[in-house]
């Protein structure tokens, strides 16, 4: 048997934030208690909170490609990203892979990578080379040909936990607006200007003939697999109706109030990004994540693309929310693990469940994490 004990922190339970001490036997919390002890690691104040829980995370793909046109070695790029990972305090990701977000000229290492990356990640997971909990979320582009017979091929693989539908065909959803679409292919992709017409016009004809078919089937794949179903950029009313049609259960970065407010109202779980929340709203010209949050409309916050968002995005929602860090984590801990049906073991501090944690330290102006443990041993 194993034991290590946290004495003297701040311990944010489900309800309540109580200077205590909580005890670790073999990865699990064994007992909670108010008060402080003599012996164990005394946290002088700090807090401790659950080990936060990400479920659309696009790092490992900045890992595999740090700059266009470049492929690090996929089980080594997988480890970085775990690192990334475990050093921002996600003790269990989603790892996001797309599937189909094609670039001109066949310029998307996504086109040929995707397989090879969900084969790396479920190699380094299944042989015990990473610090946290992986698990697979396809992004699957609705107007890509192959998309459906790609996720087919995974459809009851033990590591796939969530399935989101995607559309990012130019002038609807996060591109609505043509010229944002256009700068952020010509910027991130160099794309020329003159191939940005014909980019787009294949794009909308692709949309036409595939994503019909490609939802249909995805929709049908998930109810057979009891795969939680996320849709994405919903922008309109419409758009969540039949998300909610589906059988979605997360919108993930809805573009409008409009959006996130037929979400909430269908119980559908609305997932929105720490980075717009850090920086004041959306790179694309969509809604303002902190809108939603005033308006109580957002239960799960990820990093999408910066992993070491998340703290400092839970540390602004409850300043500016005037709230409990306890209820600002839940929307880094126990909604986004009920939202894909892991919250019996993790998501909270509790006796029995796994002993993933963060402890960390608030000077008042930057929160600063100072120790990361899952399943009991310290990763970060």
């Amino acid at each position: 048997m194993t034991e290590n004990i946290y004495t003297n922190y701040r311990l944010q339970l489900p309800n309540e934030d109580v200077l205590g001490t909580l005890v670790v036997r073999d990865g699990a919390i064994a007992d909670i208690q108010p008060g402080t002890v003599s012996k164990g690691q005394d946290g002088n104040g700090d807090y401790l909170l659950p080990g936060l829980v990400e479920l659309h995370t696009d790092n490992f793909e900045k890992c595999m490609s740090p700059r266009p046109r470049v492929t690090w070695p996929l089980d080594v790029a997988a480890v970085h990203h775990d690192r990334d990972l475990a050093a921002a305090g996600i003790t269990t990701v989603c790892d996001a892979i797309s599937i189909g977000d094609l670039t001109p000229n066949d310029s998307s290492i996504r086109l040929t990578q995707f397989g090879p990356m969900i084969d790396t990640l479920c190699q380094a997971q299944a042989v015990g080379r990473f610090s946290v909990d992986h698990k697979i979320h396809l992004r699957c582009e609705l107007g890509y040909e192959g998309t459906f017979g790609f996720t087919e091929k995974y459809a009851e693989h033990p590591l796939l936990t969530l399935i989101s539908l995607m559309d990012h065909t130019p002038g609807q959803r996060q591109f609505a607006k043509i010229d944002k679409y256009k700068e952020y292919y010509m910027g991130k992709h160099g794309v020329s200007a003159e191939d940005m017409d014909s980019f787009i016009q294949g794009r909308i004809a692709n949309q036409k003939r595939h994503a019909i078919s490609n939802r249909q089937k995805l929709v049908e794949l998930a109810r057979a697999n009891n795969i939680p179903l996320a849709s994405h950029d919903d922008a309109t009313v419409d758009h969540v109706q039949e998300a909610v049609g589906n059988g979605a259960t997360i919108a993930e970065f809805p573009t409008t109030l409009d959006a996130a407010k037929e979400a909430h109202a269908n119980g559908m779980q609305v997932l929105m990004g720490a980075p717009n929340l850090i920086l004041g709203g959306s790179h694309s010209g969509n809604v303002a994540a902190m809108d939603l949050v005033e308006r109580d409309l957002v239960e799960i916050i990820s990093s999408d693309y910066v992993p070491q968002s998340l703290v400092q995005a839970m540390f602004l929602i409850a300043a500016h929310q005037d709230m409990p860090i306890y209820q600002a984590m839940r929307l880094f801990t126990i909604n986004p693990a009920k939202a894909i049906g892991v919250d019996g073991d993790r998501g909270s501090l509790e006796i029995g469940k796994r002993a993933d944690l963060i402890t960390l330290h608030h000077d008042g102006q930057v929160a600063r994490l100072t120790s990361v443990v899952s399943q009991g041993q310290r990763v970060a």
